[in-house]
């Protein structure tokens, strides 16, 4: 169950955290899903009033619903309506914020199949609308978080013809993301914050 915020929040003035450079992952939350984790930033950064951002609902189409007693709605066959786009979007100063989620248990490298081309193109229209958009993956072996902007993405896709993104380009080029500073799972708008200093 998806369930949005009603109405329209008030608008405010914030002050922007200090800017650091690609900073070094630190303790993770282990135990968590990753997309528990983001939800928990979210929740955080929403409350804090720093950024709106919330999940995705998937479209799907339900098909049949089992009744077992009044109380007890049971959905028995359902599908997809539609491919579904990228995992999260809201705004962060001001801009539109649009981004995937992944999660990998390869120790050497990202592989490309698990990200669709529906996906890579729907990130490359938002990032044409001036949008901001990027790929954030979790390296599970290595309790690792980064976060790939658009650019570095499609330059990397256009150059390449590999299968999967190594670790180590990775390591180079994104921006880690803080983990376990209480109390927020992941700062992945830290990462942000240094890509778009550096962007400028």
């Amino acid at each position: 169950m998806f369930n949005y915020p009603a109405g329209q929040g008030p608008r405010f003035k914030f002050k922007r955290k200090e800017i650091t450079s690609k900073q070094k992952t630190q303790y993770g939350s282990r135990g968590m899903s990753f997309e528990e984790m983001i939800n928990q930033s979210n929740a955080y950064y929403l409350n804090r009033q720093l950024a709106v951002i919330h999940k995705k609902p998937t479209p799907v189409q339900i098909v049949k619903v089992d009744y077992p007693k009044r109380s007890a709605a049971r959905i028995t066959e359902a599908y997809f309506r539609q491919a579904s786009t990228t995992d999260y979007n809201g705004v962060y100063l001001g801009r539109y914020i649009d981004f995937e989620t992944k999660e990998t248990r390869n120790k050497t490298s990202f592989p490309l199949s698990n990200l669709h081309d529906h996906q890579i193109e729907h990130m490359k229209l938002c990032f044409q609308q001036g949008g901001i958009v990027f790929l954030l993956i979790y390296f599970r072996v290595h309790d690792a978080i980064y976060l790939i902007p658009y650019p570095l993405l499609e330059n990397f896709l256009q150059k390449n013809k590999k299968q999967s993104i190594p670790y180590s380009f990775i390591q180079a080029h994104a921006y880690a993301c803080p983990q376990g500073k209480f109390p927020i799972s992941v700062d992945y708008l830290s990462a942000l914050d240094a890509y778009l200093e550096e962007a400028k």
